[in-house]
C-alpha cells in the first residue's frame, strides 16, 4: 500500500471515530446548517463552528475533499521538483489539519509544521485527529488571526488552502506576499469554480512578481492564456464518500469529484511539464483528443491516434490534470 492511499485510509478511520455517539441526523444537520452559513444564505454574524459537534461534523464531510485536491497538487508540484523535500511545513489557516495530511502522503517522514487558523475548536480537534498519524504527532497548532498583519516565520513550504475565499482583497494579498516572503515553495488550492480559479491567478501574479517560478500546474511562468469571463482552469479530485456525504447530498455513489484550482511555485529551480491536459480525455474509436495548455502554443487540442504507437496508448490511460506527455515517453 503507498503512504498516499495508506494516510487516506487513516484520516477516514480517525474522522469516523469523531462520530461516534453524534446522531447521524443531527452531523447531518451541523453540516448542512454550515454548508449554508459558507455560502452566505445564513445570517453572517451567527457562531460559524458553535461547538464540537460542529467542528467533529464539518470536519468528517470536508477533510477527505481538502485532503484529496491538496494531495493532488503536491503530486504534481512533486514531479516538477523530484530531488526537493520540504524540511518545514506552515500550513494557513488550515483548520484542522487536511493539507498537513496530505503533505505527510506526499513527502515520508517528519518535519516541523505550525497549523494556523482562528479557529480554536478547529485547531483542537485537528490535534486530536492527528494522533492518528505519526508523522503529525508534534505539530504545533497555533491560534491566530489571517490578515494584513499576519507574520510567517521561515519555512521551506506554505501551503493555503480553501482560505482565499474567505479573505478580503486586501487580505488575500497580504497572506500571498508573507507565505511568498517566508517560504521556498507555495501551494495555494481553492475552489474549482470561476471566482476560485480568479483567485487562484491573483495570487500566481503575485508569486511570479516576488520572483517565484511556477511548477504546476501551468508549464510556464508566463500569463495564464485562458481569457479572463469565457473559461477557468481547474482539476478533478475523486474522494471516497463516506455515509455522512451520502445523508447530506443524497444518492447512492460511492464516491464524488472535488472540483479544484490550484497554483504550486517555488523560488528555486523548477521543471514544470511540457504540457498539462486541462480537460477530460475525449476518447473516442481509434483515437483520443486531448485540451492541453502547453509552453510554446497556449491552449489547443492535440489528436492522438493509432498510428501514434506507444503515445497512443499512454493517451487512453491519460487523465484531467495529468503531465503531457508522460515522463517515459
Amino acid at each position: 500500500m503507498n503512504v498516499a492511499v495508506s494516510s487516506a485510509e487513516s484520516l477516514r478511520g480517525a474522522l469516523a471515530g469523531l462520530l461516534d455517539g453524534l446522531p447521524a441526523r443531527q452531523a447531518a444537520l451541523a453540516v448542512e446548517r454550515l454548508i449554508a452559513n459558507y455560502r452566505g444564505s445564513t445570517p453572517t454574524d451567527a457562531p460559524i463552528l458553535r461547538d464540537r459537534a460542529d467542528v467533529a461534523a464539518y470536519a468528517a464531510y470536508r477533510m477527505p475533499a481538502t485532503f484529496e485536491a491538496v494531495r493532488s497538487a503536491l503530486d504534481a508540484f512533486a514531479v516538477a521538483v523530484p530531488e526537493w523535500v520540504p524540511a518545514g511545513h506552515v500550513d494557513v489557516g488550515g483548520g484542522t489539519g487536511a493539507a498537513t495530511w496530505a503533505v505527510s502522503a506526499t513527502w515520508d517522514g517528519e518535519r516541523p509544521v505550525t497549523v494556523i487558523d482562528w479557529s480554536e475548536a478547529a485547531l483542537a480537534l485537528g490535534r486530536e485527529v492527528a494522533a492518528a498519524n505519526p508523522a503529525l504527532r508534534n505539530v504545533r497548532w497555533q491560534r491566530s488571526r489571517i490578515g494584513t498583519a499576519l507574520s510567517l516565520d521561515d519555512t521551506d513550504l506554505v501551503t493555503v488552502s480553501y482560505v482565499l475565499n474567505e479573505l478580503t482583497g486586501p487580505d488575500r494579498a497580504a497572506l500571498v506576499d508573507a507565505a511568498a516572503a517566508a517560504a521556498q515553495a507555495v501551494v495555494i488550492v481553492e475552489p474549482g469554480t470561476p471566482d476560485g480559479y480568479a483567485r487562484v491567478i491573483e495570487a500566481r501574479d503575485r508569486l511570479v512578481a516576488a520572483g517565484f517560478r511556477v511548477a504546476a500546474p501551468c508549464p510556464h511562468s508566463a500569463a495564464c492564456p485562458i481569457v479572463p469571463g469565457e473559461d477557468w482552469c481547474h482539476f478533478s479530485a475523486r474522494v471516497s464518500r463516506s455515509s455522512l456525504h451520502r445523508q447530506v447530498k443524497g444518492g447512492s455513489l460511492a464516491y464524488e469529484d472535488e472540483k479544484f484550482a490550484y497554483v504550486a511555485a517555488a523560488r528555486f529551480p523548477v521543471a514544470p511539464a511540457p504540457s498539462r491536459v486541462v480537460r477530460r480525455p475525449q476518447i473516442r474509436k481509434g483515437q483520443v483528443l486531448l485540451d492541453l495548455c502547453t509552453t510554446d502554443e497556449g491552449l489547443g487540442r492535440r489528436t492522438v491516434t493509432k498510428r501514434h504507437g506507444d503515445l497512443y496508448k499512454a493517451a487512453r490511460d491519460a487523465d484531467w490534470g495529468d503531465d503531457w506527455p508522460p515522463a517515459d515517453r
